[in-house]
């Protein structure tokens, strides 16, 4: 019980983050900031520019910090958090003195509320966010192969250890993030 109500053990570290959010804790804004701020604003700047999107940022998180009570900890807190950062941009590209909004700009949303694209935002997050936690020379070769594309022979080179090193890293890695995946994905509650 007390690892619930302290936010550990909660998966990613998401839920943890919006449960001490819900109990006013301000480091945990500070925290979902530093996690999730340069993640929010790419996803920003896809709909109203690198102009406006760091104001769509600081909307979001004051939203977020404002409503922090009314975040479901059943829910993903990306998913809750990448919601309020679609709303703010809609609300900027509705602001803009233009008649008309640019159809570019809107053209990745694909369901009426953009939830496709939020949800593949939350995806992406909580992926990184599950990365993180993995131990340094795991997380090293997993951010190596999968965001650098990179060969274990070419990761092998650049870090300057034997292939067999990490293969066998690669391969506890990926365990590893998966479980951690499969834990955010039905955080442990008690009621």
């Amino acid at each position: 019980m007390e690892a619930v109500m302290s936010g550990k053990g909660l998966g990613t570290g998401g839920q943890a983050i919006g449960l001490r959010l819900a109990r006013r804790e301000e480091r945990a804004l500070e925290e979902a900031y530093a996690t999730y701020a340069p993640m929010v604003l790419a996803y920003a700047r896809r709909y109203v520019g690198r102009d406006e999107a760091e104001d769509v940022v600081q909307r979001t998180f004051l939203d977020v910090w404002r409503h922090a009570g009314r975040y479901d900890p059943s829910q993903r807190f990306t998913g809750w958090l990448f919601t309020i950062a679609h709303h703010r941009a809609v609300d900027t590209l509705r602001r803009r003195r233009h008649h008309t909004i640019d159809l570019d700009s809107l053209r990745e949303l694909e369901g009426e509320d953009g939830r496709d694209t939020v949800s593949r935002f939350a995806d992406a997050a909580d992926v990184r966010a599950a990365v993180a936690q993995l131990p340094d020379h795991e997380r090293v070769v997993v951010e190596m192969a999968y965001f650098r594309e990179l060969s274990q022979r070419e990761i092998a080179e650049q870090l300057g250890v034997p292939l067999g090193t990490v293969k066998a890293r690669a391969s506890r890695g990926t365990r590893r993030l998966g479980a951690l995946m499969r834990a955010s994905a039905t955080p442990e509650r008690e009621r």
